[in-house]
């Protein structure tokens, strides 16, 4: 696949997991200083690693929110706590990967977490 392919294909996947208003509000914020990392963000993390046949995305979203507890990066596990409704988890299956990140990341970030989570259902009403 060239690289406009695969911009291309991360643009819809980033779609279809993010929301249309995420990748939006992205768009319009790019700027000169920042538009090779939109482009290289796109291709690589979207039109290459999500779009993989290997995991399916109720799996990738799995994984990403563990990272991102076990990390603490609160910025990107709230992106995904939303994303990962468009990719079939629930809020009890959410429950149980921050309670499984509680054993290997620690007490703290999964306490951090489940606050975080509760503040997106609240967001999004649900």
């Amino acid at each position: 696949m060239d690289d406009k392919t695969r911009f291309e294909q991360g643009t819809k996947v980033r779609r279809q997991v993010l929301g249309d208003a995420w990748v939006d509000k992205s768009e319009k914020g790019k700027t000169e200083f920042n538009a090779d990392w939109i482009d290289f963000i796109s291709r690589t993390a979207w039109g290459d690693v999500w779009s993989r046949p290997g995991l399916d995305r109720r799996t990738r979203s799995v994984i990403v929110l563990t990272s991102t507890i076990s990390t603490r990066n609160w910025e990107e596990f709230k992106l995904h706590v939303r994303a990962s409704f468009n990719n079939g988890l629930t809020k009890e299956e959410l429950a149980e990967i921050i309670l499984q990140c509680a054993i290997y990341a620690g007490v703290p970030p999964a306490n951090h977490a489940f606050k975080l989570a509760q503040e997106v259902f609240t967001e999004m009403g649900i």
